[in-house]
């Protein structure tokens, strides 16, 4: 699908329009230029005074028919970037509304690409704003439907029960911890997350450098008294390694890390359940973890095969019984809609088994097609439901999971995500995970240590986020890990020095 765009002379234009125009067609090609022959052409109009005024108008290729929109807002603020970025948001709202009218699809998060709507509500309510004026701004500035409104409404009442103190937590960190093993790759992954089987010699090497960076950083947060909220070990899989080296793993955390007793949460995503042993749960137990993920994704075998999971749908159950058994007391699982080959029927049926463990939090995920992943390099070979199929099983799990006593808690979109919706964590009453609405409200630094962890670095003053990665393989990591620990140190003098 081309699309030809004429009266806009940025290039900035131009990624904020293909993200759009991907939320339409599996593949686009936004151009301004007249190299190939359009399906679609789009002019533009701007004026700017004291306010932007943008008119756009569409045409079909060999139809003598336009239809238009337009759409303007007062400036706010005075200085250059935020000028263009309200003439960006009002190019990208009559952009939507043309494509809208031609395609007769309703996109219901409106404009927004981003990953995080939420925190968008947040803002605006940390403002000043009543709930009224910023659910009336998400729908006229953004388009936003009224039904996630009311979704993001909720998310964000939810949060401010669990951690009342949100806001107020930009002096403390939390910190992720990545191990990149897992026993094989899933085909829709892109985390770092490399196959463990004789890889002996590089798991060795890499525990070494992350318990360096433990301690390094630990010490540094000691010594600037600096408290930490949450722990998370992700990935990969956490419980790729062994038991003996998840045991010294923990005990590196109680020796290098600050006041451990004061730590609202630790988790470790045991995603996996061929990596969980009687013996790793039994690890966990010693040093009181008792918060971990198992992820049957789907509860379908063809599937788990189609997408490279090389365990059972049986193997999960029982690993589940197993960890309860075992003491874990709060155990997330993930589902994923929209899998190869799956429909409703299949997504009942996940739900329905979902139904029998009751797992104490629930993540709905929607299938999306990442760029590096198996799955997007191979689309052909992966059969995936259309878009009124996936917005009907995202109405299921809304359904299940309200008939059931969760309630949601956060959410993230990501890009190329099926139908442009979006991914639900769901839980019991005083079950939510603390870590989940850090990372995704950013509302204080996250230090990423391990293979592939990347750190956010929030400034507790203005709130300015810096991004800071790892290298993602481990050869690189092993090679470098002591240059990154003093960066990410040096980072930290810089937001946290109090001399």
């Amino acid at each position: 699908m081309n699309i030809l765009i004429k009266g806009l002379n940025d290039e900035r234009f131009g990624r904020p329009l293909q993200l759009i125009s991907d939320l339409f067609f599996e593949e686009s090609f936004v151009t301004f230029e007249e190299e190939k022959e359009a399906e679609y052409k789009i002019h533009f109009a701007i004026k700017t005074d004291d306010k932007v005024s943008v008119e756009g108008t569409i045409s079909e290729n060999g139809n003598e028919k336009a239809f238009s929109a337009s759409f303007e807002n007062k400036f706010e603020e005075e200085s250059e970037k935020e000028h263009f970025k309200m003439v960006k948001r009002a190019v990208s709202y009559v952009y939507l509304m043309l494509l809208q009218h031609v395609t007769e699809i309703e996109q219901p998060w409106g404009i927004l690409t981003g990953i995080r709507p939420t925190k968008l509500l947040h803002n605006k309510l940390r403002e000043g704003m009543t709930k009224e004026q910023a659910h009336e701004e998400l729908r006229r500035d953004y388009l936003i439907t009224d039904e996630k409104i009311q979704l993001m409404q909720r998310i964000v009442d939810r949060q401010l029960s669990i951690v009342p103190d949100l806001y107020a937590l930009k002096k403390e960190v939390s910190i992720y911890i990545g191990i990149p093993f897992c026993p094989t790759k899933c085909a829709y992954c892109t985390f770092p997350a490399y196959a463990i089987n004789g890889r002996q010699g590089s798991v060795d090497s890499f525990l070494g450098g992350l318990h360096y960076e433990m301690r390094k950083v630990g010490a540094w947060l000691t010594e600037q008294n600096i408290p930490i909220t949450t722990i998370y070990y992700g990935g990969g899989t956490p419980t790729s390694i062994t038991a003996r080296e998840m045991d010294m793993l923990y005990e590196e955390m109680y020796e290098a890390f600050p006041n451990l007793k004061s730590v609202r949460e630790v988790t470790v995503e045991a995603g996996r359940p061929d990596t969980i042993s009687e013996d790793k749960l039994d690890v966990l137990n010693k040093w009181n973890i008792d918060r971990i993920s198992i992820n049957p994704q789907s509860y379908t075998q063809e599937t788990l095969k189609a997408i490279g999971r090389h365990h059972t749908v049986e193997e999960t159950i029982d690993k589940f019984h197993l960890a309860r058994s075992l003491g874990m007391k709060n155990i997330n699982m993930d589902l994923i809609i929209g899998l190869p080959g799956e429909g409703t029927a299949e997504f009942q049926h996940t739900l329905g088994e979902t139904k029998k463990l009751l797992p104490e939090s629930l993540t709905v995920h929607t299938l999306s097609f990442k760029r590096a992943s198996e799955m997007t390099k191979n689309k052909q070979r992966y059969r995936v439901a259309d878009r009124d199929e996936i917005t009907e099983m995202m109405k299921m799990a809304e359904n299940w999971t309200n008939e059931n006593g969760y309630e949601p808690y956060y959410l993230y979109r990501q890009k190329n995500i099926l139908g442009n919706l979006e991914n639900v964590g769901y839980a019991f009453k005083g079950q939510e995970s603390i870590y989940n609405i850090m990372i995704m409200e950013e509302q204080q630094s996250i230090i990423g240590l391990g293979c592939g962890a990347s750190s956010k670095f929030v400034d507790p003053t203005t709130g300015k986020i810096t991004r800071f990665a790892n290298p993602k393989d481990p050869k690189s990591y092993n090679d470098s890990y002591e240059h990154y620990t003093n960066e990410k140190i040096r980072l930290l003098h810089e937001l946290f020095d109090r001399k």
